[in-house]
């Protein structure tokens, strides 16, 4: 992998993280519950991509402390949004899973979202389209390191 530069790549990297920003910023608005923060989304979508976790594994994945980890749950879980069951091995513990409710809420979201970029990238030339294509696997790479 090449090593780079911040200096020689500095307004390149400075533009990449401008445009993701921006970028997700605007699709974070196309929400389908707007009652939900975007930490709640968060830890639904960590839950689908994941499966159940205790609050303590989620405050961890999400970059919180334990306490408001406790608080998010126990809001999700009064908007039907998500349910605590016991832990398989640890009875002093439970496990956080979602409901189909947030299943459902999840895949609207999803679709609106969806909907809005293919919307947006309407207005991309072929040339553009195919480059937006080529860098998604990078994008999601970074995503993930």
């Amino acid at each position: 992998m090449p090593e780079l530069s911040l200096g020689a790549d500095a307004a390149a990297v400075n533009a990449l993280r401008s445009a993701v920003m921006r970028l997700s910023r605007r699709i974070k608005h196309q929400r389908v519950d707007e009652s939900l923060s975007p930490t709640e989304m968060s830890v639904l979508g960590t839950l689908a991509r994941c499966g159940t976790a205790t609050p303590g594994e989620l405050a961890r994945k999400e970059h919180v402390q334990p306490p408001s980890m406790t608080r998010i749950v126990a809001m999700l879980e009064a908007k039907g949004l998500v349910r605590l069951e016991p832990h398989p091995d640890d009875r002093r513990q439970k496990v956080v899973m979602q409901t189909e409710q947030a299943e459902e809420m999840l895949e609207e979201s999803r679709r609106k979202r969806n909907v809005w970029l293919a919307e947006l990238a309407s207005g991309l030339d072929e040339d553009e389209w195919e480059a937006l294509r080529a860098a998604a696997p990078v994008l999601e790479k970074l995503a993930h390191l």
